[in-house]
Parts: structure tokens; C-alpha cells; sequence
């Protein structure tokens, strides 16, 4: 390997991270259980047992946790170059977002460290080699090229030592990333990893990095079922961790499983907490925002919206978010416009605010498709509200966000997620403009490109489904049969949303179809058994039912 060129920078990390591992050193929570891992090393048996727990941490993606863990054991065993390469690996985040300038410089320093402390094993040289792909010549190669490259280097080490079940984890974590850039529809890489997983899990039936990442292998809905028991298992395995509770959700929210989704989110919510305790955070810890859009969401379909509410405000109330990543800026503009439009209030739709208003200085002209939510909630709430001209505006500026967005690219396609949004907000700006056959060729287009997207992890779903949105437009234009078949494909690709639900049940009404209006207005009043709220749609749903004798 050649020797790391900016050795001061290196050292000055390495004594920086050495510090704060002093300090946490003694903070553990002897009873945290993070599941077990058994990645051997050459380290001294001390350090090894720290590096196991190290690592638990990252199956995990508690990155900050991890980096701690793994500096804890470069302070124990100077000469342990897993160490550093844990700290590099805490870095790169594969699923969620590139890592920043700062974090780029931080893994490649730890990595430079660890290449002149010489590596004892071949073993031990080779995954040094593989994520040394990943950060090189970062300045020069963008973030895909080099997670293709990292993800060929781990197939390489996994290929050459078959009995190393970290060494197929970390490859199979690799594939789903890669995966998740293709946007294959065949789900080729994903249903690869899970092949791999689910040979490591009969071996190792407690790793958190096997339920995890089976989790996230199956994050699809032709495939959601085939991850139920990991979902089911993964929070048991490493209740420490605030994403093992919240992972399961993933799940549970492609399936329709909505009590098993709040109470995932409630205990992810209760942990974040007490992580930013712990680590005496200076505002809430990003996990929490995540964990909340979820919730929030998951409340929103059982129109327990009293509950809703209760996430909406607390939201309202934090003052600061940390680390200032693109899960806050998601979670915080997605809680604020799903609640207006999943409730299909308008007129709150219409007047939702743009973010800048709160979280302090959070910097949000780095996530721009996040005022993108706002703006397609407030091009929807003023269109359906029959204010074409704010709803003309609103349009206008996501059409600017998506160009914007065209142009800076990025590891995940935000631009076609937004011209999703400004092509089904056009439709409604459409119909309120009395173009009605515009109105449906832009709503399907909006449904058909949906179709044909995977969502980010970040997000338990589109802020309103398109194809619901077009089965809303075709039962305002009184083809509740036409409308009746796209709240049923909606509803295979997001089962028991409720307005997609109610439109199919009100729909199959309308279209004299008893058997199957009966039958999703009795699904509806199942899916809402905890509901807090008066909707008119609960409303018209227990008329008819009283009506008929149920």
C-alpha cells in the first residue's frame, strides 16, 4: 500500500479522536446490547473485544457511536489498524448520503495512519486495500464511481476468504448500495445480498448487521414480506440502538402495519432521546427526526391524528437539530405537509410555511428538494383550495427546484423525485384551471415515473402516491370505476393507506360495485379501531355501513 501522503493531518486526527475516545471510554452502559459480532483481528485481546463492540455499533449505523468505539480502540491498541479502519468506515454512510468534504478527510486520514502502522495480517492489508478504493482520488471521482469500485474491491476480499462472514456482511451491504444507484427493478443486487445474509444468519443468528441489512435488502414492495421476521427480530437483537428500533419500521410501513410501525418509532423516538442525552447533544439528534416522519405518518393512516398532532408540535419545539443532515430536512418538511394533506386540509396545505422559519441557522439551501415538499403542499392546498394563481406559483418554483437539482446531481436522484411532485402538482393546477384532459395525462405521467422510482430510505413514502392523487382526479371527474383500479394498484404498492382505502371504497359506491364498497369501507373501520379524529371520511364510512345493517 503506499504511504499516505498528509501524515501530519493523519496524526493530528488520530490524537484528536484518541482524546475524545479518553473521555467516552468510561460512558458505556454495561447492559447495551448491540447483538454479537465476531470480527477477528491481530489486536490485543482488550482491543479486540472493544473493536467487536465497535462494529456492532456500525451494523447498525450508529456512526458517531462507532467512531467512538473504534478510536476507544486505537487508545488501547495503538498498533490495531482495524481500528482506523473502523474509524474511516464510520464515515461512509452507504445508504443514506456521500460523505461531506470533512469526512472524506477524516477517513482518508485514519486510513493513512493505519497504512504506516503496517497491517499484521494479509487479511487485515486487504480490507485497508478495498476501502482505500473508496477514498481515493475523492477530488477527482464522484461518489458512484468510487461505491461501484469499493463494492468490486469487498466482492474481491469476500471471494477470497469464504469462511470471513464480516467480510460477505459488509460485501452484501455494498450490493444494496449499488443496488438502490441502478435503480433495477429487478432488484438483482439486493436479492444477491440477501443470499448472502441469509447464509450468515444460520451461522450467526444474533449479528445486527444481518437483520439490518436484510431489512434494507427487502425495502421494496414486491419483496416487503420476504423481510418480516428480520423486522420483527432486528429490534430484540440490538435494542440499543435507536436505528435497530426504528429499522423494523421500514417494514411494517410497506406492509400497512401500522401499530407495529408506532411502536417501532416510539421506542427508535425514546432512544434518539437518550442518545442526545448521553452525549450531552446540544439539540435533537438527527435519528429522532427520522424516527418521528415515520411515526408521524404511521398515525396519519389510522387517523389517530390527536397523535399526529402531538408529533407535528413537538417538532414545532426543538430549537436545534444535530448533526444537520438530510434526514432533518426531510422529516421536518415531510411531518408539517403530510399532515395538511394527508387530512386533506387545504386550506393548512396552502399556507404551509417555508422551512427557514425554524431550527435555528439549519442550512437549508443544501437540501433543496426539501422546500420542494413544502412547495408541493402548498401548490396542492391552493388547487384544490380554487386559487389558481398561488397554486401557479407554487408549481413554478418546484419546476426551478427540480432544474436546480438537474444540474448539481448527486448519488440519488432528487430531481426525479421532485418532477414527480411538479408534474402531479401541475395536474391538480390544471384541473383548477378547468383543463381536465391535461389535468389526467399529467397525473398519469406523475404515477407511471413514480411507478417506475424506488424511494430514498429516508422517507416511509411519497408525501401523497400519485396514483392515489390519480384516483382522486378521476373521482372528481366522476369515473369512479377508472378511479376504482388506480386506488387498487396504489394500494398493492402502499397497502392500507387510508384515503386510498376510503377512495376505493367510495369509488366501488358510486360505481353501484356493493360488494367491494362494503368490503373496503369494513377495511377502513379495521385500519382505524384506534382513531382519535372526526374525518368526514370515518363519517360517510359508518353511514353506509349502518345503513346496509354492519
Amino acid at each position: 500500500m503506499k504511504t499516505f501522503k498528509t501524515l501530519p493531518v493523519a496524526l493530528a486526527v488520530l490524537i484528536a479522536l484518541s482524546n475524545a475516545a479518553a473521555q467516552h471510554m468510561h460512558g458505556h452502559d454495561p447492559s447495551e446490547d448491540l447483538g454479537r459480532v465476531n470480527f477477528k483481528t491481530s489486536c490485543s485481546p482488550a482491543a479486540q473485544k472493544q473493536f467487536n463492540r465497535a462494529v456492532a455499533w456500525l451494523h447498525s449505523f450508529e456512526y458517531e457511536e462507532a467512531e467512538m468505539a473504534f478510536s476507544e480502540v486505537t487508545v488501547t491498541d495503538p498498533r490495531c489498524v482495524m481500528g482506523y479502519w473502523g474509524i474511516a468506515m464510520s464515515q461512509y454512510h452507504p445508504l443514506w448520503a456521500p460523505p461531506t468534504p470533512a469526512q472524506l478527510q477524516k477517513g482518508a486520514s485514519a486510513l493513512g495512519t493505519a497504512k504506516t502502522t503496517s497491517a499484521r495480517t494479509q487479511r487485515e492489508r486487504d480490507y485497508l486495500t478495498a476501502l482505500d478504493i473508496f477514498y481515493r482520488d475523492s477530488d477527482k471521482l464522484d461518489h458512484k464511481t468510487r461505491s461501484l469500485a469499493y463494492s468490486k474491491a469487498m466482492e474481491d476480499l469476500y471471494r477470497r476468504y469464504p469462511s470471513d462472514n464480516e467480510a460477505g456482511v459488509f460485501y452484501a451491504l455494498t450490493l444494496i448500495a449499488t443496488g438502490a444507484m441502478a435503480n433495477d427493478k429487478s432488484y438483482a443486487n439486493e436479492k444477491k445480498a440477501a443470499q448472502i445474509l441469509n447464509r450468515v444468519r444460520l451461522r450467526e443468528p444474533q449479528h445486527p448487521g444481518v437483520t439490518h441489512y436484510l431489512i434494507h435488502s427487502y425495502d421494496y414492495p414486491a419483496l416487503a414480506r420476504l423481510a418480516l421476521p428480520a423486522a420483527r427480530s432486528y429490534a430484540k437483537i440490538a435494542p440499543a440502538s435507536a436505528h435497530a428500533r426504528h429499522m423494523p419500521s421500514h417494514i411494517f410501513t410497506r406492509l400497512g402495519l401500522w401499530q407495529e410501525a408506532i411502536k417501532s418509532n416510539l421506542g427508535a423516538e425514546a432512544s434518539a432521546k437518550e442518545f442526545a442525552k448521553r452525549n450531552k447533544l446540544s439539540g435533537a439528534w438527527d435519528e429522532q427526526f427520522h424516527a418521528m416522519d415515520y411515526l408521524a405518518y404511521a398515525y396519519l393512516q389510522g387517523a389517530q391524528d390527536k397523535q399526529a398532532w402531538g408529533v407535528l408540535d413537538e417538532l414545532n419545539k426543538i430549537p436545534k437539530a444535530e448533526p444537520e443532515t438530510f434526514k432533518v430536512a426531510f422529516a421536518y418538511t415531510a411531518i408539517k405537509t403530510r399532515y395538511a394533506l394527508e387530512r386533506r386540509r387545504w386550506d393548512e396545505a396552502a399556507k404551509l410555511s417555508l422551512p427557514p422559519e425554524s431550527l435555528g441557522n439549519f442550512p437549508w439551501t443544501r437540501f433543496p428538494w426539501a422546500e420542494a415538499q413544502i412547495q408541493f403542499g402548498r401548490a396542492i392546498g391552493a388547487a384544490r383550495s380554487g386559487d389558481a394563481v398561488s397554486a401557479r406559483d407554487a408549481v413554478g418554483k418546484l419546476a426551478e427546484i427540480r432544474q436546480a437539482l438537474v444540474v448539481a446531481a448527486g448519488d440519488y436522484d432528487w430531481a426525479r423525485q421532485v418532477e414527480i411532485l411538479h408534474q402531479a402538482a401541475s395536474a391538480w393546477l390544471a384541473r383548477a384551471e378547468g383543463k381536465d384532459e391535461e389535468a389526467l395525462r399529467l397525473m398519469r405521467s406523475a404515477a407511471d415515473l413514480e411507478d417506475a422510482t424506488d424511494k430514498h430510505p429516508v422517507t416511509p413514502g411519497a408525501i401523497l402516491p400519485a396514483r392515489e392523487m390519480l384516483g382522486d382526479l378521476l373521482s372528481e371527474l366522476n369515473q369512479p370505476a377508472l378511479a376504482l383500479k388506480e386506488y387498487e394498484k396504489s394500494l398493492e404498492s402502499s397497502p392500507n393507506r387510508f384515503n386510498s382505502i376510503y377512495g376505493a371504497a367510495r369509488a366501488a359506491e358510486l360505481a353501484k360495485n356493493n360488494a367491494k364498497a362494503r368490503a373496503y369501507y369494513e377495511q377502513l373501520m379495521t385500519l382505524t379501531v384506534q382513531a382519535d379524529s372526526s374525518r368526514p371520511e370515518l363519517q360517510q364510512t359508518r353511514k353506509y355501513l349502518a345503513k346496509r345493517g354492519h
